[in-house]
């Protein structure tokens, strides 16, 4: 070959070299954005498939349909005739109101009576939650309502129907039927007692449930650990399961979907009830309040806010979230305030003015960086948790780019750093050093960590007890700063052999201006996401290692009674373990 057609490769290739270095970094911010934006990807399908149309509404725009539920139950589905148009939603308040209105006709309707051995039916009546079944019925007698649903090769699955009007005993019961199997034959069992524990009355009847909306599994692989300890009551909650996003899923003790709830999009975060409903986010950019017959009561959109991570309640009943402003150069550091009355939003801290000497020496990330998916956002502080004190009106804050848990005083007021617990070493050389508690004890503080909640009260005023999970991962993606960490600290997003998160208790003391770590157990180890949380009356914890794909139940000194694994694309952000009254006596 001649020199010159030497040369002549040497610079094509050299021009090659050159493109893939312009074009990778571009490609990898691209698919990093495309993963990202599923989190505020909105449903834009709301359809289902049913049976024959056998009657409309046309005042409240509605067609009753057959469900396809076999040869047992005969029961309805409602179908809004907007179903398909293209800014149709199940999470607006007069969709609900229409739906409402249907089923009082119904209910109402003077031509036919409901029985317990004939009642009104309805699958999935207001759109929440795929699985569940409303049951309307009157009875001679104030009575109460329990069932069995049995599917073959399965735990029966038994509870007490929590009925819409609060009571324990009455002659006229509404509910939904929570816990039919997706996909499966369920043999249903109702009891029917007297004040005096006595049946009254007992109702079997099948039904053919279809397949889920998601195409999520209905069964988890469970695995059982060494404690006999009994778990606590409820359902786990899985939020934000990462390829099917939109949904949220509720597994019982023997790791089987008891519901599929629907929603607009994103993932739960958290579930906050209260009285007869929950609070909870339906999409990136709504929090919505749902009653336990699946129906929505009040929507709140957050215009030019989405939401991020975590919500909880805050004073007088408003609700505190933490959220990013759309369209804005950083991600991840506003703290909000929602009105639960008038819906009203309010930006109660915006971080990076807050500390606005620390976001001055932080940088976006970069391809390069370990969270290579966020490639050219400002995430340099990444709050993930957030937890109220209403006697002092501060807020405890978990930020997982600083491996740092900080409180802010005075949050209605004149907000104001109080202080900062973590490895003080990233604080160095910042006008907030000095805000940092000091450690007290031998122990690796925590790195990346994730639902920093109140555990218990201490000893004296001052002095308290917070539990989180401790990812023990440190990854500083918004500053060129190398830091020397013991060996245990996980490495790289997989992790490597013997890596190992932890569930933490610290003792905060703010008279002493100190932390210490009172408590902690291993659990598997996952860099990111994840919650150990305190489920039941005996200390128990349900604990999610959301990379490692994996959640367990622990007892009260940490160990494991069962642990359940499931499927994703990387993560689930949190499982958490709730009792669901809205839905169970």
């Amino acid at each position: 070959m001649s020199v010159k057609r030497i040369w002549k490769w040497m610079i094509l290739a050299g021009v090659v070299l050159l493109a893939l270095a312009v074009l990778i970094p571009v490609a990898v911010v691209q698919l990093s954005k495309a993963f990202t934006a599923q989190e505020q990807a909105a449903r834009t399908d709301w359809t289902f498939s049913t049976g024959d149309v056998v009657a409309q509404s046309s005042q409240w725009q509605v067609d009753l349909t057959e469900a396809d539920l076999g040869d047992g139950l005969k029961a309805l589905q409602l179908v809004p005739q907007d179903i398909e148009d293209e800014d149709f939603t199940y999470y607006d308040e007069d969709v609900q109101e229409r739906l409402y209105q249907m089923v009082q006709e119904l209910k109402n309707n003077s031509d036919l009576e409901w029985t317990a051995s004939m009642p009104l039916a309805i699958l999935n009546p207001y759109g929440t939650g795929s699985n569940g079944l409303y049951l309307y019925f009157e009875t001679d007698m104030a009575t109460s309502v329990s069932y069995t649903v049995h599917v073959d090769g399965l735990t029966d699955f038994s509870a007490e129907a929590a009925d819409a009007s609060g009571k324990d005993y009455t002659r006229t019961h509404e509910f939904q039927l929570i816990g039919l199997v997706p996909g499966e034959v369920n043999e249903v069992t109702l009891n029917i007692s007297g004040k005096w524990g006595n049946t009254r009355q007992t109702i079997h009847f099948t039904v053919d449930m279809p397949e889920t909306r998601s195409g999520y599994s209905t069964q988890l692989k469970v695995t059982e650990g060494d404690s006999t300890a009994a778990q606590a009551d409820g359902l786990f909650t899985m939020m934000r399961v990462n390829g099917y996003l939109g949904y949220g899923f509720f597994f019982d003790n023997d790791g089987v979907m008891r519901y599929e709830m629907v929603l607009e999009g994103f993932g739960l975060d958290r579930v906050l009830f209260c009285g007869d409903e929950i609070l909870t986010c339906v999409s990136s950019s709504k929090l919505a309040r749902i009653n336990g017959l699946g129906q929505v009561t009040w929507v709140c959109d957050l215009g030019e806010y989405d939401l991020h991570h975590d919500i909880g309640w805050g004073a007088d009943g408003e609700v505190l979230a933490l959220a990013e402003e759309r369209g804005n150069d950083t991600v991840e550091d506003r703290l909000l305030s929602i009105d639960t009355e008038t819906g009203e939003v309010t930006e109660l801290i915006n971080f990076s003015t807050f500390l606005q000497e620390y976001y001055d020496i932080t940088r976006p990330v970069s391809p390069s960086d370990d969270f290579f998916w966020q490639a050219g956002e400002q995430d340099w502080i990444h709050l993930n948790s957030l937890q109220y004190m209403p006697e002092s009106d501060s807020v405890i804050l978990s930020s997982r780019e600083t491996s740092t848990i900080l409180k802010v005083a005075d949050l209605h007021g004149e907000p104001a750093l109080d202080w900062l617990a973590g490895d003080e070493r990233i604080w160095e050389g910042t006008a907030y050093e000095d805000a940092c508690l000091a450690q007290v004890g031998d122990f690796v503080p925590q790195y990346g960590q994730h639902c920093v909640e109140y555990y218990a009260d201490g000893e004296e005023e001052g002095v308290y007890y917070l539990s989180l999970y401790n990812n023990n991962y440190l990854s500083i993606n918004s500053r060129d700063l190398e830091l020397t960490v013991d060996d245990s600290v996980g490495r790289g997003l997989y992790g490597g052999e013997g890596d190992a998160s932890q569930v933490y208790i610290y003792r905060i003391d703010e008279n002493q201006r100190t932390f210490s770590l009172e408590n902690s157990f291993d659990v598997p180890y996952s860099s990111i996401v994840s919650n150990g949380s305190l489920c039941g009356e005996d200390g128990n914890w349900t604990v999610n290692s959301g990379v490692a794909m994996v959640f367990g139940e622990y007892d009260s000194t940490g160990t494991l009674i069962r642990e359940y694994a499931y499927e994703c694309t990387m993560q689930n952000y949190r499982t958490f373990k709730y009792e669901m009254d809205i839905w169970f006596r």
